[in-house]
Formats: structure tokens, sequence, C-alpha cells
């Protein structure tokens, strides 16, 4: 049985597991602070089966609501796995964005039960440069509507977000709520474009300054950096963006498929928009 100061997990083979009460720190955080320790000491290993929110709760003598706090922040880190109709397992600590589906940032994250927000760090015209002009079929100078987005998971910022929207195709495209409605929802319900599929370049880069202090991290921390061009059903791109994601966080799985067999390799897409 729990004592009044802690309460343990007791079951053979189980992670030690421990709330201390008296503690100022939530139940939530306690747990996903154990748990993160048992795998960074090797405790718990990548593809363990973990115990369900209801186990934990039970022999941790608390309420479900910190252990599924718990478990939400635990599947944001990556650090544990959890699909419908199976046992949670351990994750690897880094999330893996498919590029198979087009699926937005918040579509995704909303499906892993996982809460997505976004923060707008500037939203203004201005002038196609050439790489610009080049990735959206435009003349050098002609306008676009620049869109610089922070995307949280659970609170934490694990996506900086660079767009560039041809300002012809959106008009009045600053007028809307960008931090509550997706661009995707936009392009579709607003502006009636229909989403047809998105061309990456996925690479390697690190933190600079001003970048890590947006990420709360270090200068020099990995990245991942991904060029991306969104193209509509009639072949016309609409929108060219940079993302920069931690890379201790994320990871990219591409499924490919041998010519003949499907024509899946169009059909990629990563962060919503």
């Amino acid at each position: 049985m729990p004592t009044k100061s802690s309460a343990v997990l007791e079951r053979d083979s189980s992670p030690d597991l421990h709330i201390e009460t008296g503690s100022f720190v939530p139940y939530y955080q306690q747990i996903v602070d154990q748990v993160r320790a048992l795998v960074t000491t090797g405790r718990l290993r990548e593809g363990d089966v973990f115990y369900s929110e209801g186990e934990i709760a039970g022999f941790l003598g608390i309420s479900k609501m910190p252990v599924r706090q718990a478990f939400q922040k635990l599947r944001s880190e990556g650090l544990l796995i959890v699909e419908k109709g199976k046992r949670p397992v351990i994750g690897s600590g880094q999330v893996s964005w498919n590029f198979q589906q087009l699926r937005g940032f918040s579509e995704e994250m909303r499906r892993r039960g996982l809460v997505p927000s976004t923060k707008i760090l500037d939203l203004r015209l201005v002038e196609a440069n050439a790489d610009v002009a080049k990735a959206l079929h435009l003349a050098t100078n002609d306008a676009t509507f620049l869109l610089r987005r922070l995307r949280y998971v659970n609170g934490n910022p694990v996506a900086l977000v660079t767009s560039h929207m041809p300002a012809a195709l959106f008009p009045n495209l600053d007028q809307h709520d960008l931090e509550n409605y997706s661009l995707y929802q936009l392009y579709e319900t607003v502006y009636h474009l229909k989403l047809a599929w998105a061309e990456e370049t996925i690479g390697a880069t690190t933190a600079n300054g001003k970048v890590a202090s947006i990420f709360d991290t270090v200068p020099g921390e990995a990245l991942l950096s991904i060029f991306e061009t969104t193209y509509d059903a009639n072949r016309i791109p609409i929108e060219y963006s940079h993302s920069l994601l931690r890379a201790d966080r994320y990871n990219a799985t591409v499924i490919s498929v041998r010519k003949g067999w499907q024509d899946a390799g169009r059909h990629r897409l990563k962060t919503d928009k």
C-alpha cells in the first residue's frame, strides 16, 4: 500500500515510480521526470511495454488526471508511444514525422492525443527574393505574405516555420486569425484551393543564438531543416516554407516506393499549417 509520503509502483519488473506528496513539483511532472530518468539510465528501453494510465494511477494511489498529463508530455517528447487499442510502449525520445500523408501539424498532433498551439512571430507583406520567386513561380519583387510561426506541443516549442504565400492568391490573409486556425483550413474553405502535394528538401543545421533562445535551448543544438513547396490540384505552387525542428525531439520518416508499384512519392507533407 502507498505510504503517506509516497506511493511506489509495486509490480515485478516495474519501474520504480513514486510520488512525493510534500513536494512543490506537480504529480504529473514527477512522473515525467522519473520516466525520463529511467529511459536515460537504460532501465526502460525503447520498445518496452509500459503501463496504462489507470494502472499507474492505481499503483501510485492518485487520480488519473496527473497521469494523463504525464502521458501527454511523455508522448510529446517521443518517450511514450500510445496507439488506440494497444498498451503504451517506451519510445526512442524522438517523434517521427511521416512525410507520406498530406496532413497538417495540428491535425497530426491531435491525432496523437497531443495539444498543438501556435504563436505568430511575424506577418507582413514583403517582396519575393530570388529563392521565393523561383519556388512560387513568381517574378522577383512580386508581393508575398511572410508568415513566421512558433509551433508548440503541450506548451513546448518544437518548430519554427517561416512561410511565403503569393499575395495575389491570398488577399487579406493578414486579416485572419492564424494562431487559432490552420493555413490548410483557410486554403480550402476561404480561398477554395484544393491541396494536392508538397515537395521537401530535408537537411540538418544547428541553432544560432536567436533560434536557440526561441527554442529555450543552447546555440549549436542540432535541428532538422525542411524546405517545402506546397502545390494545389492545378499544380500551382501556393506556399514556400522553411521549418526548423528540434532534432532531439523529432526525426523524419520517408517511405520510398519503387516506380510501377504505386504513385506514393508525390503525396508527402509535414507541418500544418
